[in-house]
Parts: C-alpha cells; structure tokens; sequence
C-alpha cells in the first residue's frame, strides 16, 4: 500500500502541517490510514492526540525500527504517511528507501530553496538505489500573495530536475497556523478563511495523488 514521507531537513518548513492536513484529506475520502511521526520534535503526534475526529498514528523516529516496522505496517493500512524529522539524518534516510512519494514543502527564502536542494539530493541517492523511487513532488508553501520573492523562489524550484513541481501554492494563512491551537485541520472548521486554505489544500493532494499513480 502507498506510503508518503513528508521531508525536509529544515525546521519551519510547515512539514507537520502540511502532513496532519493530508492524513485528514485521505481520511475525509475514506482511507484507512496509519499515521507515524519520525520527527523529534513531536508536532504532528501532539497535533493529532488533540483531534476530535481521531486519526490513528505511532512514534517510530529510529531509523532501524522503522525499516523493520514500516514494511509489516503497509500491510495493515490502506496508507502510511510519516513525518519525517527536520534534518537530514539517518531516520531521513532509511524513509526514504521506503516510500513511495516524498512530498517536499519549501518557503520561499534563500535558506530554505538551499535546504529542498540538498533534501532532494537525498532523495536522488535513494533514487539511485532503487532504481527510481521514491517519486518526488515539490511544493512552495507558506508563501505571501503579491510578493516578488515568491514568484521568484517558484522560478528557481521549477529548475530543481528529477522531481515534480506541483502547480499549487500554499499560502501563509493564520487559519492554518492557528489551527493546531484548536486541536483541528481546515478540514474541520468552518468559515470563509478555512474554505480558501482546503481549496488550496485539496488542490495540492490531488496534484501529490497525481504524482504518486502517474
């Protein structure tokens, strides 16, 4: 079954948000899903214990428990999505000789457009060993409309070869970053503001999904 590792070795990338938000999109379309959090930090586990719509998951952040799990998990659940940890250590590594799609947020500033190139190198190397996968999508997120350094930083990630550059922008939203105070996703509450950040959303998993069957 599809397993999805959303990586990037820079913390602040929006990594856990953006990793919470697709568990829940799978689930509003019926997937049975196993959610692992690899990351130290703990964000997403946190995150998902205070849902009110429960989304199963377990803490798996070393690199040799989860090449044992992993494998025995997929079995279990129609999908695994992880977590990975905001650095490029060996947890990093040894998902990546597992999954199916790495999924790469990326803001739009110099630092981080230097972090996606070295994590796709990464994911280059697992490429290499496995004759092709994980297959790659790579996505600007929390990005501010109007901006120069915006159309810019989507510019130069366009360049980036051997992965997918996914059309949508995720844009900086306070209804997104207050969402984890409110123990829920976008998918959860209502209003105008948490109608915008789903379209957007769910226009980017539909565009991962397409990366991920193409």
């Amino acid at each position: 079954m599809p397993t999805i590792a959303v990586v990037n070795q820079k913390g602040g990338a929006g990594k856990s948000t953006i990793a919470v938000h697709l568990a829940r999109w799978l689930q509003r379309q019926k997937k049975a899903i196993l959610f692992v959090d690899a990351d130290g930090q703990r964000t997403s586990s946190i995150w998902l214990e205070s849902l009110e719509e429960e989304i199963p998951f377990q803490v798996l952040q070393n690199p040799d428990e989860l090449l044992d799990q992993l494998p025995r998990l997929a079995k279990a659940y129609e999908w695994l999505l992880v977590d990975g940890p905001a650095t490029l250590s060996e947890t990093t590594r040894a998902l990546l000789l597992w999954a199916d799609l790495a999924l790469i947020p990326c803001q739009p500033a110099g630092v981080d457009l230097a972090s996606a190139s070295d994590t796709v190198r990464l994911v280059r190397q697992a490429q290499a060993i496995r004759g092709g996968l994980p297959k790659t999508a790579l996505f600007l997120n929390k990005a501010i409309k109007g901006t120069k350094l915006k159309d810019e930083a989507f510019a130069v990630l366009q360049q980036v070869q051997d992965v997918e550059m996914l059309d949508t922008i995720i844009h900086q939203r306070q209804i997104i970053t207050d969402s984890f105070g409110q123990g829920a996703t976008v998918f959860d509450l209502t209003g105008t503001p948490a109608g915008t950040a789903r379209r957007e959303l769910d226009s980017l998993f539909k565009q991962a999904m397409e990366v991920l069957n193409g």
